[in-house]
């Protein structure tokens, strides 16, 4: 195809073999596309196109990218809002017409579809890091680092001390949005069983919150480090799946926001949507 299309925040090329999105650098681009820079897409990770109605007299043109396709997407496993997806592409509601064709030419060119097999989408590139809660996190590509914030890290974090994991010996990796209730990074190992410790008493995990970890730091570094893992010890992508936790765990976890939630540190719609979550992880 050859073309560019250009929209807010972002503009996509086209050609024969994929779509290359180059993000836009201004005050009023989301972080994570910033720091995204561009992404090459290969048709082959694409599993459909969407064209549908945006807000205030805007289209949004996305692609659909097959499961387990990129493991930045795989990483953040739902949680990005909307306006951080790097798949979405909106449009002045006039552009419409041509976003359909730019829709349909796509569509006529892409193959595949169902879970891919292995990442097809380049992960972003090291060294990564960024400063959790409790202390700062470092990806040098080969090994993950985690040294404690003597501030913030729990007794637990201090005793087992500063942290190495080389990326042989993990499997994946668990995200939860900085945006939510409970943000965290945990690494997780080929040979431990499923755990269940809160994240700020894990060594191997970092906790997010009052502007620590934030999207644009955290969900990159999260990618880099599960594409490595897969690299290095290739693994069916649901053996990757979040941990289940213990169902004692759950219920000392849903007794603890109960407590938040009386309190008034939590909203009502805080404690229903992370009450659910926890329900869910059983």
């Amino acid at each position: 195809m050859g073309d560019v299309l250009a929209g807010f925040h972002a503009a996509w090329e086209f050609t024969s073999d994929s779509v290359l999105i180059r993000y836009e650098r201004g005050i009023r681009t989301p972080k994570l596309f910033q720091a995204l820079g561009e992404r090459r897409i290969p048709l082959e990770a694409v599993a459909g196109v969407t064209l549908t109605p945006g807000r205030r007299d805007t289209v949004v043109l996305r692609i659909e990218p097959r499961p387990g396709a990129d493991p930045l997407m795989e990483a953040a496993a739902g949680q990005l809002k909307d306006s951080c997806d790097p798949y979405r592409l909106v449009l002045p509601a006039e552009r419409g017409t041509l976003a359909e064709y730019y829709a349909d030419e796509l569509l006529a060119l892409l193959t595949e579809s169902g879970p891919a097999e292995r990442h097809l989408v380049s992960a972003p590139t090291t060294p990564l890091h960024f400063k959790a809660y409790d202390g700062r996190a470092s990806f040098d590509g080969k090994a993950v680092s985690f040294r404690w914030s003597w501030t913030g890290a729990s007794s637990a974090k201090w005793k087992a001390g500063d942290q190495r994991f080389p990326v042989e010996e993990l499997c994946g990796v668990e995200w939860r949005s900085p945006e939510v209730f409970e943000g965290h990074l945990r690494l997780l190992h080929h040979d431990e069983p499923a755990r269940s410790p809160h994240a700020d008493q894990d060594p191997a995990a970092v906790v997010f919150g009052l502007g620590y970890g934030p999207v644009h730091e955290s969900l990159p570094f999260a990618a880099a480090v599960l594409a490595a893992a897969r690299t290095t010890a290739p693994v069916p992508v649901a053996a990757a799946a979040a941990v289940r936790r213990d169902p004692a765990d759950i219920a000392d976890r849903i007794r603890h926001l109960g407590e938040l939630h009386q309190a008034g540190l939590v909203t009502d719609e805080e404690f229903s949507v992370k009450k659910a979550e926890l329900l869910a992880e059983l």
